[in-house]
């Protein structure tokens, strides 16, 4: 095994010469790490992704939010909803959550809340029927069903939840304000 490793050095060394063998290593390693940092953002959509990271149960797998959407409470939870547990609240309590977590800078936190409260709204209005356990996407098809207009917000919200809480994207302040455009389309649509 030395023997073949010299030799394979030696080759190198003729070749190339250790320096510029250095130099490409380095190089090569310093783009495979931009990649890692930035992935998935460079992979095309119609590619299938692959996770990196920690791994997934087969909730998170499914991309599943878990919205329990029961009678109205009129009370404001004191901090945001834990994943296992959601409140049944109004969509307005949710909103104000939402509005709350976006001040604070927890971007990701009222993305997803603000997705609760488009949720919870449709709800209300009698859109959607109350299914805990839907993934996002089957809130989307399924809101688009009963009333077609609804479908494109939903849609579009559902994207950007699933690209930060899902593909591990970061949040940023432009997402909490596409949310909110979003939030305001669904409304407009659903009060005609």
């Amino acid at each position: 095994m030395t023997r073949a490793w010299a030799q394979f050095l030696q080759a190198v060394d003729d070749l190339i010469g250790v320096p510029l063998a250095g130099i490409i290593l380095v190089a090569a390693a310093a783009v495979f790490g931009l990649l890692y940092y930035f992935y998935p953002r460079w992979v095309p959509r119609r590619f299938p992704r692959l996770r990196f990271g920690r791994q997934r149960g087969e909730k998170e797998q499914n991309e599943q939010l878990d919205v329990d959407l029961g009678p109205d409470e009129e009370q404001e939870p004191e901090g945001p909803a834990d994943d296992e547990e959601v409140p049944e609240l109004p969509a307005h309590v949710f909103a104000s959550l939402a509005d709350r977590l976006a001040a604070e800078g927890r971007y990701a936190e009222a993305v997803r809340e603000r997705l609760r409260a488009m949720v919870r709204g449709l709800v209300e209005r009698r859109v959607l029927e109350h299914r805990p356990g839907m993934t996002v996407t089957e809130l989307a098809r399924a809101a688009g069903a009963a009333e077609p207009a609804v479908e494109a917000p939903m849609r579009a919200a559902a994207g950007i939840f699933s690209d930060i809480w899902y593909a591990e994207r970061p949040a940023t302040a432009e997402h909490d304000h596409r949310m909110r455009q979003l939030a305001g389309e669904l409304g407009q649509v659903v009060a005609r």
